[in-house]
């Protein structure tokens, strides 16, 4: 491991800030993330095994495992308006397609799964907010493979960030499967055929378990006048970002619940943010923000009354009096 953590070193070299690296590889301890969170004095018991377990057999006792794993495997599309100040009228109608939480290898057959559903879509460029896999430690390959087959129906560019299921080991494999990881960066997004402008597309690590997030190194090399689109693994941060001029923010993580309560009232989220904020769109001062539920599922291959879903993102013109 050290040989490949000294090329993947070399590979990152020039992209990170100095010590981000070494602490990034610290956190990522053998245990996975842990039951109990001492930085944040945060219990998860969903990271127990016992726990899982538990749960799994009492779905399949009282008749709706099979039912929860349909839920699961059964994908919305959603389309929403994002606004943009200062969106210039060359990218107004841009595309943008959003997956999140794919948590690929907690179902082998996933990949296909989600690969089918998505073929027939059609979208400018695409970004994935985080959580490519459902394991916190140990071999990422499953997670990869499963991704590939995914990757193979993402067309034009890809843009995707960090969660905190996921190594900072597999962005060299990420990034030769075509999906541009921004660690802490960003870049211009311009679509073809869409002429000047643009939008700067900030990416930063995750901000909910490794917290080594840098939204203003991310946008420090924003051009005057750009309309700045953040991708966060959780919308924990939305604070930081509004502070930091970002105009919209996308997001993942909760799940938006996974299994809720008939009339939708999630039993957890798993974020330190207001409720409100885990799931759909909303807005925080001049912020705008949508927090997708996810494509994939944890813990358990299961999903109640929260459809998985992929996003997309239409950018129009933001009016100034919003």
């Amino acid at each position: 491991m050290e040989h490949d953590d000294e090329a993947l070193r070399r590979y990152l070299d020039g992209r990170l800030g100095e010590g981000y690296l070494d602490t990034r590889l610290e956190r990522e301890l053998p245990g996975g993330e842990p039951v109990f969170d001492a930085a944040t004095w945060a219990f998860h018991p969903e990271n127990l095994p016992i726990a899982r377990a538990g749960l799994r057999m009492a779905l399949r006792v009282g008749g709706l495992y099979r039912r929860g794993q349909r839920n699961a495997r059964t994908l919305e599309v959603r389309h929403h308006d994002l606004a943009l100040p200062g969106l210039s009228d060359a990218m107004s109608g841009f595309r943008l397609l959003q997956i999140s939480d794919l948590h690929v290898d907690v179902d082998p057959d996933f990949g296909h799964v989600l690969a089918e559903q998505l073929r027939d879509l059609s979208w400018d460029a695409c970004v994935i907010t985080g959580d490519f896999r459902y394991r916190t430690n140990g071999d990422f390959t499953p997670a990869l493979r499963g991704f590939e087959h995914i990757s193979r129906v993402l067309h034009g560019p890809v843009y995707a960030i960090l969660g905190n299921h996921d190594s900072i080991r597999m962005v060299p494999s990420l990034e030769a499967l075509g999906a541009r990881v921004l660690v802490n960066e960003g870049i211009h997004l311009r679509g073809i055929g869409h002429g000047g402008g643009g939008v700067w597309l900030a990416g930063v690590d995750d901000p909910h378990f490794y917290r080594q997030h840098d939204i203003r190194r991310a946008l420090a090399d924003r051009p005057d006048g750009l309309p700045a689109l953040l991708l966060a693994h959780s919308p924990e941060p939305y604070r930081e970002a509004a502070s930091a001029g970002v105009d919209a923010m996308l997001c993942g993580h909760t799940h938006g619940g996974q299994i809720r309560l008939p009339g939708g009232v999630p039993l957890v989220t798993n974020a330190d943010c207001p409720r409100e904020f885990t799931s759909g769109a909303w807005r925080w001062q001049g912020l705008q923000g949508y927090t997708s539920v996810g494509a994939g599922s944890s813990v358990l291959d299961v999903r109640y009354n929260c459809p998985a879903e992929v996003v997309l993102h239409r950018l129009v013109p933001r009016s100034p009096v919003e």
